[in-house]
């Protein structure tokens, strides 16, 4: 009598052996194994979502990324646009301290012209410019035996400035200036 021995029966492993298919457009996974953890389950999820290279969409899409790269590369980035920059003007305050002579200037269009102008109406040999500014607002306060330049964005903070500079009570405002 001729034994038969058991022929082994073949038992596909599902997860090893599934074949995972994606859809054209829609991304959708048919023959998906179950969820038993495989060595690989990174890149079956992966696939599951539909992050399959594919070189003939790559290569369909070859054009468009160019002519993407192109136009990107020919507009100028934002920090290299062209700022228009605000002239600056400028104002000074010229002093001798002797006799409390003043001369001041404003809106000059250099800083070297409104220091020369507050010098001019000083029109002292000995005058000196104590206070010099651009797009801002300077003001001389006088004390009792000095006097104290200061500058601000405004005409008030300026001064402010001063005044505190002082800092007696017989000190009063003596000059003041603003740009425009």
């Amino acid at each position: 009598m001729v034994q038969k021995t058991a022929e082994p029966t073949l038992r596909p492993n599902l997860v090893r052996d599934a074949v995972i298919v994606l859809g054209p457009a829609s991304g959708n996974v048919t023959g998906a194994p179950s969820n038993r953890l495989t060595r690989n389950h990174a890149m079956d999820q992966s696939r599951q979502r539909g992050w399959r290279y594919d070189a003939n969409r790559f290569r369909a899409l070859l054009p468009a990324l160019a002519l993407v790269a192109a136009l990107v590369g020919v507009a100028p980035p934002p920090a290299l646009a062209k700022v228009v920059v605000k002239k600056g003007v400028y104002g000074a305050i010229a002093l001798q301290r002797e006799t409390g002579q003043l001369g001041y200037a404003y809106n000059s269009a250099t800083s070297r012209a409104a220091k020369i102008e507050a010098l001019n109406q000083c029109a002292h040999a000995r005058c000196e410019v104590v206070a010099a500014f651009s797009n801002a607002c300077g003001a001389l306060a006088h004390g009792p035996t000095k006097h104290f330049p200061a500058t601000g964005a405004t005409r008030q903070e300026a001064e402010t400035k001063a005044l505190r500079l002082c800092a007696a009570r017989e000190c009063v405002v003596a000059a003041w200036a603003c740009t425009k």
